[in-house]
């Protein structure tokens, strides 16, 4: 039976420390997720400002270095790859981060985005080559490389430069996309339009995609499944359809409760989802780390740490209330 694509198991990470300093609570823990070699996907990190999802983002792509627990592709730990072996995981899987524009060198023009890409990963030495997987990958992403190409960066919207990424990241033909808040900064009318092309990529091409999101109403609209966390733990995990329609553990229920709706004559009453600063500095370490925020909370929320129960078949919660 050939391993999974990418399985991360039991990850923790902290940050700071040291021989005379404190341990700092942990940013992430024992967060496990794993992506089939044959069945690809877009699962869905959510949670608030500080939940830990961008930590997960960046040790996925082997930007940080875990505190413990592992990081396999395709069987393989990542923090024992050989050079060879690096490279590949490099190219087959790829990032979209938050803002466009800080990704490109306002110098240059668009094109070294993709030249640079195709140097390192040595794709190609022919310019005419060059030209044709270039032209390729934009169209796969609604773009018209003769609008494009020979433009600097300012000169596009905020939406082409956005696609113009994801052409990048499709140009090495990867496996997985890690998309760290790919559409926050982008006008709600154009956010559709990306997430039909990360669709289109799963669906066509067998891309999967660990989409980072604070926003719900995008997660449902392209997700298979989804993890809650909250101070870096998972709250709730399930299929997509099941966590936003039948909520459970107490935060995805307040997260949901505040997604607006698009008819004006419902009136929206659900709280904002969004922690204090005071909340957030009183996230319970010795039991569940929602204790503080929980209209449900028990004595033994605040020294007992829940499991992951399981709810239905495909969703679980980490709350003593389905224990």
């Amino acid at each position: 039976m050939a391993p999974p694509l990418l399985e991360i198991r039991d990850l923790t990470k902290r940050y700071g420390g040291g021989l005379f300093r404190q341990p700092s609570p942990p940013a992430l823990e024992d967060f496990s997720l794993r992506f089939a070699e044959d069945e690809a996907k877009i699962t869905t990190i959510a949670g608030e400002s500080g939940s830990g999802k961008t930590t997960l983002a960046n040790l996925a792509l082997d930007f940080i270095h875990p505190t413990s627990g592992q990081i396999l592709y395709r069987g393989q730990d990542i923090a024992e790859m050989s050079r060879r072996e690096r490279f590949v995981f490099r190219r087959e899987v790829q990032a979209i981060f938050q803002d466009p524009f800080g990704t490109y060198n306002p110098f240059y023009k668009v094109d070294a985005v993709f030249n640079t890409v195709i140097q390192k990963f040595k794709l190609t030495n022919e310019r005419s080559e060059r030209r044709r997987i270039t032209e390729e990958a934009m169209e796969v992403v609604g773009l018209r490389p003769n609008e494009i190409l020979g433009k600097y960066p300012h000169e596009l919207s905020g939406g082409q430069r956005q696609r113009i990424m994801v052409a990048r990241a499709f140009l090495l033909k990867p496996r997985i996309i890690v998309a760290d808040e790919p559409v926050s900064m982008i006008d709600a009318s154009l956010q559709m339009r990306i997430l039909e092309i990360f669709r289109n990529l799963k669906e066509e091409y067998g891309i999967s995609f660990l989409y980072i999101t604070h926003d719900l109403s995008t997660a449902y609209q392209i997700s298979d499944d989804i993890y809650i966390l909250y101070g870096g733990s998972v709250m709730e995990y399930g299929d997509i359809e099941g966590v936003i329609q039948d909520p459970h553990h107490p935060y995805t229920q307040l997260l949901v409760g505040s997604i607006t709706l698009p008819d004006p004559d419902v009136r929206w009453e659900g709280r904002s989802a969004s922690a204090s600063s005071e909340e957030t500095a009183a996230i319970n370490l010795n039991g569940c780390k929602f204790y503080h925020r929980c209209p449900h909370a028990m004595e033994r929320c605040a020294s007992g740490t829940p499991q992951n129960y399981r709810i239905t078949p495909k969703q679980t919660a980490s709350c003593f209330l389905f224990e």
